[in-house]
């Protein structure tokens, strides 16, 4: 599997976990424990997903974020 390949399955993951957690009884522990997991095996984007020097931290400051 290439570096695309699991960068895209492990967002389609989370993002059905998030359609999961939204959903009638759904098993708020399991969300729970398998959100973190899921988003720290998360690995790098691969080149080409976001624009060159684009930086996450870099953006508006938000009501009761850090200064």
């Amino acid at each position: 599997m290439d570096t695309y390949e699991d960068f895209s399955r492990t967002v389609q993951l989370l993002s059905a976990l998030a359609l999961y957690a939204h959903t009638f009884g759904a098993d708020p522990a399991f969300v729970d424990a398998i959100g973190p997991s899921l988003a720290v095996s998360l690995p790098e984007p691969p080149p080409g997903v976001f624009p060159p020097g684009y930086d996450p931290n870099d953006g508006p400051q938000y009501p009761g974020g850090q200064s």
